[in-house]
């Protein structure tokens, strides 16, 4: 593992010469969330896509449960 010698942080083999700065920066000032998922569930989201489908059929779930819990109460 080989640090460039002026960024002790940067790895040598990262490369940002076709980086774009602030690509995102607009997105995450309007309150973007980030989620990080783990490489073994990433591997079954190809994209952001996929991950909102599978998300969007889990609400009738949790909405469920959120009423269940709602009404013992």
């Amino acid at each position: 593992m080989k640090v460039m010698p002026d960024e002790p942080d940067i790895l040598e083999e990262y490369d940002f010469s076709s980086g774009v700065k602030g690509k995102y920066a607009r997105r995450y000032a309007e309150g973007e969330n980030v989620v990080v998922i783990d490489p073994d569930v990433a591997k079954y989201f190809p994209d952001h896509e996929a991950v909102h489908e599978a998300l969007r059929s889990l609400l009738p779930v949790v909405k469920k449960g959120t009423r269940k819990n709602t009404q013992q109460t």
